[in-house]
């Protein structure tokens, strides 16, 4: 370690490999020792992703853990914590979000050592929440006890500032996957379409949906606004749903309804093959009722592809220009879900502009920008949060 890096202890849920090229990326910085803290190698209730610690070329451990579910609620409780930070012994800490028992924990081992701690939100204005006047006042006190904050774009530092956070303390690390791989591997699928369209059982044209399949995500209104596309062209162009989730069965006994038409159910698709998915699709749909941000959009542009969202969704703020890169729609709105799809899926020269568009676009959302806005937020000198 360099006499003039600081060290950095970053904690996290889980390993995400979308998270992976981004710590990489923070610890190849000069000035920057890093050591990440997972709370958990993954929640496998909610996400099947492969756990990929042979990509990981950065200090980590992951703490013992035992998680509570009780329908949607869920509560992830870990030992060591502090044991742990007095091992690392940090000069700052970021921490991803406050709704865990050890992001207090942290909290408060930084107030007591006098340690610069960042918090990382996703959290944005139009987020579902229970809006508990307990839970708000909480939040708050937490808000109020960081030293800086870092968002990955427009959505959450608007909803900072709602709570009376000074822009000044507010970095933003643009929410990224590894561009590049996804790039590369769409490139290898559009080489050899038939052989990836027999493996998943693809229709000619399709469009996608990659996600959970739970009513939240907005599935149903999808499912709806296809079934609302003029019957000639539910014969040429079919409908996938990438992903599993509470709501499979149920979607696949409505698709059935649906003549004509084709509605794919391919499954779960780990990050080697939803490249191919994304290479072969018209365009990408999103229609979310909240989702903090949405990084399947990012995989997607950088695959090339026009990207239609729900206006609640955090990325559409920064990665979707309604008319230019795709549509931005209203959430829970089929109609207007099926128009754009409509739009999108009939002028393909349309669809050729807004692809460059979304390659273009997605060019300044990479790992090492993620990772320039992590290390500004730990090593920059400021004030205190809330003003």
């Amino acid at each position: 370690m360099s006499k003039m890096s600081r060290r950095l202890v970053l904690i996290t849920e889980i390993i995400a490999p979308y998270r992976i090229p981004v710590f990489n990326a923070l610890a190849r910085r000069d000035g920057v020792d890093l050591h990440v803290i997972f709370l958990a190698e993954t929640d496998e209730a909610v996400r099947q992703w492969h756990i990929y610690t042979d990509d990981i070329r950065f200090s980590y451990e992951v703490l013992p853990s035992w998680r509570w579910r009780a329908g949607k609620h869920s509560l992830l409780v870990n030992r060591g914590l502090w044991p742990a930070l007095d091992a690392a012994r940090p000069q700052a800490i970021v921490c991803g979000g406050y709704n865990y028992p050890a992001s207090w924990g942290s909290l408060w081992w930084a107030r007591r050592h006098n340690v610069r701690f960042v918090l990382w939100t996703e959290s944005n204005q139009r987020d579902q929440r229970s809006g508990r006047a307990g839970v708000e006042r909480l939040k708050r006190y937490f808000v109020k006890s960081c030293n800086a904050f870092v968002v990955p774009g427009k959505s959450s530092f608007a909803y900072l500032r709602t709570l009376g956070v000074s822009e000044q303390v507010i970095f933003t690390a643009p929410n990224a996957v590894d561009n590049t791989f996804f790039a590369t591997q769409a490139e290898n699928a559009k080489c050899h379409p038939a052989t990836f369209r027999e493996k998943f059982r693809l229709p000619q044209r399709f469009i996608l949906f990659v996600g959970r399949l739970i009513p939240e995500k907005g599935v149903f209104d999808l499912l709806d606004a296809y079934a609302k596309l003029e019957s000639g062209l539910r014969s040429e162009v079919g409908l996938v749903f990438a992903g599993d989730g509470v709501s499979r069965k149920e979607l696949a006994q409505q698709a059935k309804r649906i003549s004509p038409g084709t509605v794919c159910f391919p499954g779960f698709a780990q990050r080697e093959d939803l490249a191919g998915l994304y290479a072969l699709a018209e365009t990408l749909v999103l229609p979310t009722h909240s989702d903090p941000w949405g990084l399947v959009v990012n995989e997607a542009m950088a695959c090339g592809l026009p990207i239609i969202v729900s206006s609640v969704a955090g990325c559409s703020a920064d990665l979707v220009e309604d008319g230019w890169n795709g549509y931005v729609v209203p959430p829970r709105a089929s109609e207007k879900l099926s128009v754009a799809i409509d739009s999108l899926v009939r002028q393909p020269e349309l669809k050729r502009q807004m692809s460059a568009r979304s390659l273009e676009r997605i060019r300044n959302y990479s790992p090492e920008a993620c990772a320039d806005g992590l290390a500004a937020a730990a090593t920059t000198s400021a004030g205190t949060g809330a003003r």
